[in-house]
């Protein structure tokens, strides 16, 4: 099982404070069933240079690689890059994608999204080579036109939503909906610390399976290791 977006590497942003509140989140992530958690601090492109991001990405990666044990799963390293107009003529990009792989967790804006902005986005995942990921989509969904989820898949555009969207009771059942639609192909705890934002996705996946199915559930999890290239 994958985590697909964490704010797990100590001291990198507004996550994981030092080593020992990683490894909290890393022993009950493994507790909840996850084997591999995707690492995806922060990048803001007008904080610091990609060369600046990747040399703090390595230190902290090295420093939680050091107290890690086998009550830890994998840890692949990736990015939650924020959007910006313009991002498709930085320089850079494919060194932020998750490890081994071409994609790409984009964070959006949480507004309408403009003609040019969607226009930005389908250059991105045709002209690059990468494969974009929408991070946490549920949190903008509602304020766009009702078929522009459909117009991102058509541009090979893949959805990842946080535990939360499908634990909540209030979210639930249109989580499920879009499951059932093909709108969402990867789940993410999000998780920042073990209090107000701890990791939850084993919750979220056991709900995946009841109101899903045991095949629909194997189906993706699998999709998600071949898109990771580890199996």
């Amino acid at each position: 099982m994958i985590d697909w977006h964490s704010h797990i590497l100590p001291d990198m942003d507004d996550g994981s404070r030092n080593t020992e509140e990683s490894l909290s989140m890393l022993k009950a992530l493994k507790v909840q069933g996850a084997d591999t958690v995707i690492a995806t601090p922060h990048f803001i492109a007008n904080a610091e240079s990609v060369e600046e991001f990747l040399k703090r990405r390595q230190k902290s990666y090295e420093e939680l690689s050091l107290a890690m044990d086998s009550d830890c799963p994998k840890v692949l390293c990736g990015a939650e890059v924020k959007y910006y107009p313009g991002i498709a003529k930085m320089e850079g990009l494919d060194k932020l994608t998750v490890e081994n792989t071409k994609l790409l967790l984009l964070e959006m804006p949480m507004t309408k999204w403009t003609e040019y902005t969607l226009k930005e986005l389908y250059e991105l995942a045709s002209a690059k080579g990468l494969t974009l990921v929408m991070a946490h989509i549920e949190r903008y969904i509602s304020m766009q036109e009702k078929d522009t989820l459909d117009k991102l898949l058509e541009n090979g555009i893949l959805m990842q939503v946080n535990a939360s969207f499908i634990n909540g009771i209030g979210t639930r059942r249109r989580a499920i909906r879009l499951m059932e639609g093909g709108y969402i192909h990867f789940i993410g705890s999000d998780c920042h610390n073990m209090t107000t934002r701890a990791p939850m996705v084993g919750t979220a996946y056991d709900l995946i399976k009841k109101k899903c199915g045991e095949d629909y559930f194997h189906q993706m999890d699998r999709y998600g290791y071949r898109k990771l290239n580890l199996k």
